[in-house]
């Protein structure tokens, strides 16, 4: 056969062998290495047992204020009777700026809205790390960015310690004992328990960030033996990994004797009205975590102050917080940056790339109140395709007809082969700071290997020989390729893009994914929905591909590790069971599955990256998410503030405002402005209208 060149068009191709066919697309090679970023912060690595214990101490203290206000006037119970036994002490070593002084706020600004605070039932807080301030979790995993790898196992927390069965199958944990919700109602096993059977168990339940009963591993069961103990079986032996799902966002329990009283179980209420109880209007829900909600005002603010129960001290036996109290000033997710760089507000995820120029000029400025310190390569977005051929999201024909597509090959091929990465990345911010990203594991976690991802270049034209060997071509000349004669009648391929609308980021990509597959001869439809409507049509397998900004599995890959493939009927963002049946895996899926769950099942860390490099090689070769871009973030903060960790991620096992332990952030006394809304005020009773002095 006579030889041809790449760059022949598509239609002189027609009529030879598929073998020949195959030829003219670009060979897979290892992806390029990325640019250098001098720009990028320095960790301090420490062990683990460095951070944080549990233990009495001989005395403790609190705000003047909260004693001569509420102790001496009998409202509140005396510090250390508010305390558990042993409180978690943070130890002075690990704080950068020392222990600190009580006062002063952290204002975030946010473009979320809250639904409601029922974190249990899946009502969202307006995110911004709202949720993570009110919620606390068994165990706790953002602090770990910092922690030598040989270390690496979740840092307790609602759960101070855990023991394993000689087998390996059982695990106990050992609850705080002693501590309270922020109304002074005891937290023990009832409130685990509630979480477990009457949420995550209950399928009419979704909890927020998707906790499903796969989550913890396929077959697992969990038991109260007493008030402040729990016991978890499972099917595997020393599944470590599950430690790391019990952290945000996958096991945070909500207070069992609030949320009861309109629980379908316990109430006799529907299950909307479950989830719909307690909205934003609703103030004052208890919490565990170090402030409670007490204001909102719609489109305007969301305010929380110091919780007098909260569990956790320092060295010197202060109770935590340092902060009196937390702003979330309700505008955009731009806004946030701007603000922050201009001292209007005191903490951004500089996240949006867009905003990356601009704010490094701003914050070069020496007279800056704010500083901006850039991580690694960790945010990454993707394109999901809807992988379900058996009903998931229940299709019409038309999306039946894609999804076939999106279950074929060459097709997912002929789709990345298309993308031009770098054209992307350099339409959200110019310079050194986006990276071509054909997929899987992020570059930035400990787990990557450049040498295991496997890269389709851009060739546009080797792309639209694919798509003809699929069985697609431009039948009626307008531009687009036509499905076959025999579906559809024949008409043009559509195919509906599902994006998230409150980022702009998230809508550049999208429309920029729009223009290069109008290139390859596919129309791609926009559906833009909010951040709330976005994720109910994902969770619902409402969507024929999907952008997707990485979470925690692909950065961390130790967090929300099922999530790595379908291990379970709803586990995987883009291919999951439906209403009463399986998840239909194709054999690239299950090689994905069998790698995951035999690194949850593994202790041993040489096996564990070698099964990573496995997992990476399947998952790019296969093309099973199309990777768009990669980028670092950076954590903005106002120099006012103390406490700040060097080198802190804005996103690796869960967000900054989790990662920088706000609980131990001060602001030094010389330092302090006047920002409290609610100054010498404590949270009123749940359902009443704010705070109380």
């Amino acid at each position: 056969m006579k030889t041809h060149r790449l760059n022949m068009t598509a239609s002189l191709l027609i009529g030879i062998s598929a073998f020949a066919v195959q030829a003219f697309a670009s060979e897979p090679t290892v992806v390029p290495e990325q640019p250098p970023f001098p720009a990028q912060g320095k960790i301090t690595y420490v062990s683990r047992d460095s951070i944080l214990e549990f233990k009495a101490l001989p005395e403790y203290r609190e705000p003047e204020w909260v004693t001569e206000k509420f102790v001496k006037a009998g409202k509140l119970p005396p510090v250390a009777e508010r305390l558990p036994k042993e409180p978690m002490v943070f130890k002075a070593g690990n704080m950068p700026d020392g222990m600190g002084v009580y006062g002063d706020v952290m204002r975030h600004v946010i473009g979320g809205r809250p639904e409601g605070w029922n974190y249990s039932a899946g009502q969202t807080q307006g995110w911004g790390g709202i949720d993570i301030g009110m919620f606390e979790c068994l165990t706790r995993t953002a602090p770990l960015f910092q922690v030598e790898a040989d270390d690496m196992e979740p840092l307790p927390n609602l759960a101070k310690s855990w023991d394993w069965s000689e087998d390996g199958r059982k695990l106990t944990m050992h609850l705080i004992e002693g501590a309270k919700w922020s109304d002074g109602d005891p937290f023990d096993a009832d409130d685990v328990m509630f979480y477990w059977e009457d949420n995550v168990l209950d399928s009419s339940v979704s909890p927020l960030n998707g906790a499903t009963p796969e989550t913890f591993g396929e077959g697992t069961t969990l038991k109260k033996i007493d008030q402040y103990t729990v016991e978890w079986t499972f099917k595997e032996a020393f599944p470590r990994q599950h430690l790391f799902a019990m952290a945000y966002g996958t096991f945070c329990p909500g207070p069992s004797h609030i949320l009861k009283t309109k629980h379908p179980k316990y109430a006799g209420t529907t299950y909307n009205e479950y989830k719909n109880g307690f909205p934003a209007e609703y103030m004052n829900l208890p919490v565990m975590g170090a402030w409670v909600p007490v204001a909102y005002r719609p489109d305007d603010i969301i305010v929380l102050r110091r919780n007098p129960y909260y569990w956790k001290v320092d060295e010197a036996g202060n109770q935590l917080p340092y902060l009196n109290e937390l702003h979330y000033k309700l505008s955009t997710w731009a806004d946030r940056d701007v603000q922050a760089i201009a001292g209007s507000g005191d903490i951004s995820n500089l996240e949006q790339p867009e905003n990356f120029v601009e704010s490094l000029k701003r914050a070069a400025n020496e007279s800056a109140p704010a500083r901006l310190a850039f991580g690694p390569r960790v945010i990454g977005y993707n394109m999901h395709m809807n992988f379900s051929g058996n009903g998931w999201g229940d299709p019409d024909e038309r999306a039946k007809a894609v999804r076939e597509l999106n279950r074929n090959l060459d097709f997912r091929k002929a789709v990345t082969m298309a993308v031009d990465r770098k054209k992307l990345g350099e339409a959200l911010v110019k310079g050194p700071f986006t990276a071509i990203y054909p997929g899987g594991l992020s570059s930035g976690t400990s787990f990557y290997d450049r040498n295991s991802t496997i890269y389709y270049p851009h060739d546009l034209e080797g792309a639209k020989v694919l798509l003809e060997k699929v069985g697609l071509k431009d039948t009626d000349g307008n531009g687009f390729v036509n499905f076959p004669a025999g579906k559809l009648g024949g008409r043009d391929v559509e195919i509906v893009l599902l994006v998230n609308s409150d980022y702009s980021t998230d809508r550049n990509l999208a429309e920029g994914m729009v223009g290069q597959m109008e290139k390859l001869g596919l129309r791609v439809v926009l559906n833009a929905l909010d951040g709330k409507q976005r994720d109910a049509a994902n969770y619902a397998g409402r969507f024929d591909w999907m952008i997707h900004r990485n979470t925690a599995e692909f950065a961390s890959v130790v967090q929300n590790t099922p999530q790595l493939a379908p291990t379970g009927p709803r586990t995987s963002w883009h291919h999951r069971a439906p209403e009463g049946g399986e998840v239909d895996v194709m054999p690239h899926e299950q090689e994905l599955v069998d790698i995951v769950n035999k690194f949850i099942a593994s202790n041993d860390n040489d096996e564990r990256t070698e099964l990573m490099k496995q997992y990476q090689k399947v998952a790019t070769t296969n093309v099973d998410t199309v990777g768009l871009t990669e980028y670092p973030g950076a954590l903005i903060i106002n120099k006012r503030f103390s406490n700040i960790p060097p080198g802190a991620p804005i996103f690796m096992f869960n967000w900054a405002e989790d990662t920088i332990i706000r609980e131990r952030v001060f602001v030094a006394a010389d330092k302090q402005g006047d920002y409290e809304l609610y100054p010498e005020q404590l949270p009123g009773k749940p359902g009443e209208s704010g705070p109380i002095n």
